[in-house]
């Protein structure tokens, strides 16, 4: 399986894919990474790995529609299958979803439906729920309401502060996010009818 993957900043997910695929647990290559910021952490984590980067600056996202073609025509040429979104922090439209239809998969810290947007850790702690977790899911033009493929629940511990509760979202997201794309190359992951997934 070819993945092209989407960043905006440190890519920490990004390296739990790029550790996963070099210890044999997950039957992938990724083929391109795009930053939506050419300043981004996760692009020297891709060139340590080999892997072909390109930065885009803001200058470009001022035409988003432009953008997104940008990038589904770079990811076309790499040869990606799915695009995996790691944290990136722009809103994909309808072209490059239409590009890639039911092929871009993204991660959520938080326990869809419940507290989607950018931050859903914060607002979980905030609203002071007892479990939260982590969410993969297919991305639609519904921004955090594509069909799910996996979820992680989380118990907030008691007094807990929001530095320890992200960090423990983080710890889930680097481990469910690899093994939910395995589940995908292994050919597991497919999306009914009534637009619900099924794993196999």
């Amino acid at each position: 399986m070819r993945l092209g993957v989407l960043i905006s900043g440190s890519g920490t997910n990004l390296q739990a894919i790029i550790d996963a695929i070099a210890a044999g647990e997950l039957d992938a290559q990724v083929v391109l990474v795009v930053s939506s910021r050419s300043d981004a952490y996760g692009l020297r984590r891709a060139y340590e790995a080999g892997i072909p980067t390109m930065g885009l600056s803001s200058e470009v996202y001022q035409d988003p529609a432009a953008a997104d073609a940008l990038i589904a025509q770079e990811m076309q040429v790499a040869g990606a299958d799915y695009l995996v979104m790691a944290g990136y922090m722009r809103k994909l439209g309808a072209g490059l979803l239409a590009a890639f239809e039911d092929r871009v998969i993204n991660i959520h810290p938080a326990l869809l439906p419940a507290f989607p947007g950018a931050h859903g850790i914060a607002d979980a702690y905030e609203a002071g729920v007892k479990v939260t977790g982590v969410t993969v899911h297919f991305a639609n033009e519904d921004y955090d309401a594509g069909p799910i493929i996996a979820q992680q629940a989380l118990e907030v511990c008691e007094g807990e502060s929001l530095e320890s509760l992200e960090a423990r979202i983080h710890a889930i997201e680097h481990v469910l996010y690899p093994q939910t794309l395995q589940l995908i190359a292994q050919g597991r992951v497919s999306i009914t009818a009534d637009r619900k997934v099924s794993i196999t």
